[in-house]
């Protein structure tokens, strides 16, 4: 076995999840991350950790969606995960496209009656991850091989480095009452963000890490984002993402295509059409887009904003927390023409910090 998977799995055990001698622990993967979850297996039996594997296959998901008329809450699921310690979730894909003729309301109704378990999930030390199987390797257009490379580069890093460099803009952003996010002339969009955490993300409950985000106050958001990096969801391409939002909410959407996706993940419910993260790229081992949200999120020059559901962790007691079923990430690439402010004073230009020689 290739050490980096050892050494992959290493790091979610000990990094990501703290694993404690007797965990219970639910392992969420698909046949094509099977060398991961043998070497996850190894080390949870090391660390005196209770694993329990549930596979995952697109193509019964498929099936089933296809089929399906309506959903509830599936209780033994959520009851599962109510009695879990840690969930380790795997990516890696056989077919990137296989949902890709699910009606977009049929997985966003299957979504909503999925939320109990999602949010009790949340509440678990838990962990998301990649394993590099060819699909996900040519979607981003790579050999399996070249594809490798870029998933360890971003995983098997100096974490605490990693921890200590972005804690600059975590010390910038935290205090902070007002962003202003500026790119081109096709977006200018100001939200107050006063009294919500900002979350330094260095490869704990996602891996890669790479970023630091927070919560916007619900109704604050006011402007205009062309998102210039494609979303891909739900097995499909949304290219030319446009948002316009008034008092928070988006009252304005288009994209060049695939605008019917958009549409759906913003119907999904009330909270859909409002903003629950704002997040600053700071990966710069991520230096390419590969249609994969978990690293393209990180990528070094990039901020993303998310409709939908905003992390417990990010908003303050005195303020309302957005709740929605979904949680949709776009990216703005802002290496130049473009500018983040922070009550004012430019923090970020061409995708520079001003902390950084």
């Amino acid at each position: 076995m290739d050490s980096r998977i050892q050494e992959h799995a290493e790091i979610i055990a000990d990094h990501s999840v703290d694993l404690q001698a007797g965990d219970n622990v639910i392992i969420r993967a698909p046949p094509a991350a099977e060398d991961l979850v043998v070497a996850l297996h190894e080390v949870l039996g090391e660390r005196g950790a209770n694993p329990l594997t549930m596979s995952t296959n697109a193509r019964f998901s498929r099936a089933y969606l296809r089929a399906a008329d309506e959903f509830e809450t599936p209780e033994h699921h959520l009851a599962l995960v109510e009695e879990t310690d840690v969930y380790i979730a795997i990516r890696a894909d056989a077919n990137v496209t296989e949902t890709s003729d699910v009606d977009p309301k049929t997985s966003a109704a299957q979504a909503q009656a999925h939320q109990p378990i999602l949010g009790e999930r949340l509440s678990k030390r838990w962990c998301l991850s990649q394993f590099p199987a060819p699909a996900n390797a040519q979607l981003a257009e790579m050999s399996t091989e070249a594809y490798a490379e870029f998933v360890y580069d971003a995983v098997i890093k100096d974490w605490d480095a990693v921890r200590e460099h972005q804690a600059q803009m975590v010390e910038i952003l935290d205090p902070a009452e007002e962003v202003r996010i500026v790119s081109g002339d096709t977006t200018d969009v100001r939200m107050r963000v006063g009294g919500n955490p900002t979350l330094n993300d260095y490869g704990e409950k996602n891996l890669p890490g790479g970023e630091v985000f927070t919560a916007p106050i619900v109704d604050s958001v006011e402007g205009e984002v062309l998102f210039d990096k494609p979303l891909y969801h739900q097995g499909r391409e949304v290219t030319g993402v446009f948002l316009r939002f008034e008092d928070g909410a988006v009252v304005e959407h288009s994209a060049e295509k695939n605008e019917d996706v958009l549409t759906e993940v913003l119907d999904t419910d009330a909270g859909a059409r409002y903003l629950g993260e704002l997040g600053i790229g700071m990966n710069r081992d991520i230096d390419r887009f590969t249609y994969n949200m978990l690293f393209d999120e990180k990528m070094g020059d990039t901020v993303h904003m998310a409709v939908g559901r905003a992390y417990e962790d990010t908003v303050g007691e005195a303020n309302e927390r957005n709740e929605s079923a979904v949680h949709v990430d776009m990216i703005v690439d802002m290496s130049e023409d473009s500018f983040i402010e922070v009550d004012g004073e430019r923090v970020q230009e061409d995708g520079r910090f001003i902390f950084e020689e």
